[in-house]
């Protein structure tokens, strides 16, 4: 059994098919067939069960797969300290699957930091408004908003976050606030498309029994934009809301949401350049979200709610 037999073992398995591995190795999809072939035979095992809709692990793949994956994180390891051209330096490509609000608000800030310490690093955001499959090799790392549940990935909290209920001035001045949280039940609110809720974490209307979502998007930023341009009530990120001086928080102190980052990879041993990227971020984003909602507590939005105050009294 030899590493080229195990790379197409595993791009074979992530790719579900023959045309999608060989696409990803650059080989034509009979090779590809011929070496999983190959491999079954050297095993007397079969790996695979072959079916119109593509390739599955049979038990015995189920057994090899991780044994592949050892083999593929120690020689990436392997090159990426072989290919190091000084202590410290960061080199290839690293892809970064995230959901489209840290993506969009915090991740550009986090990574030209990095890139700008090392400028022989690629790395490429994956903005997704669903959950990054690791699996299916879509990226190196993933921040989600949960921990994964399988145990073939792990978990690391990067951080809390927060998000607050926000409407622009011109909505509060030709419609009135809310006099509490309970009254939102009757306001016309923007939030996600009700189907399209990819984690339980995300669902912040259901607390609230909120059901019918008269705006909604599958996009964090097109529901924060929304809002800006005045259509209702959303909750919002309150990292994101020093890119929407437009917006105003409503009952900061009774209506606060609190969730969490994770940066999930794959369980077992990781190669040092995933590892050292991997701290970058942790203690980037940790920055950047601790930097923005500093100022969304301390800075500008302090005047924005002496406005709201101003206005409720006038109404």
């Amino acid at each position: 059994m030899n590493w080229d037999d195990l790379r197409v073992l595993l791009a074979v398995a992530r790719a579900e098919g023959l045309s999608g591995a060989a696409k990803a190795l650059r080989l034509d999809p009979a090779t590809a067939g011929r070496r999983i072939a190959r491999l079954e035979s050297s095993l007397g095992a079969v790996l695979f069960a072959k079916s119109p809709q593509g390739y599955t692990l049979t038990e015995a793949g189920h057994r090899l797969l991780p044994r592949a994956e050892a083999a593929e994180v120690a020689l990436s390891g392997s090159l990426a300290e072989a290919g190091a051209s000084g202590a410290g330096e960061l080199s290839g490509t690293i892809r970064i699957g995230a959901p489209d609000g840290c993506a969009n608000y915090l991740l550009p800030q986090v990574c030209a930091a990095i890139a700008a310490d090392h400028p022989a690093l690629d790395l490429q955001i994956l903005a997704l408004p669903r959950v990054v499959n690791l699996s299916r090799r879509e990226a190196d790392l993933a921040i989600t908003v949960s921990p994964p549940a399988t145990q073939r990935l792990q978990a690391e909290l990067l951080s809390e976050y927060h998000l607050s209920l926000a409407a622009s001035r011109g909505w509060l001045a030709a419609h009135g606030a809310p006099s509490g949280p309970e009254d939102l039940k009757a306001a016309r609110m923007i939030g996600y498309i009700p189907d399209m809720i990819f984690d339980a974490e995300l669902d912040y209307l259901a607390q609230f029994g909120i059901t019918r979502v008269a705006l909604a998007s599958n996009a964090v930023s097109v529901q924060l934009n929304l809002a800006r341009a005045g259509a209702g009530l959303a909750i919002v990120h309150d990292f994101a809301l020093p890119n929407a001086p437009e917006l105003v928080r409503l009952f900061p102190d009774r209506l606060r949401l609190k969730r969490s980052f994770w940066l999930v990879t794959h369980a077992g041993p990781r190669d040092a350049r995933l590892a050292q990227v991997s701290a970058l971020l942790r203690d980037g984003l940790r920055a950047e979200i601790a930097q923005r909602e500093r100022f969304v507590a301390q800075g500008a939005q302090d005047a924005w709610q002496n406005n709201l105050c101003a206005w409720t009294l006038a109404l």
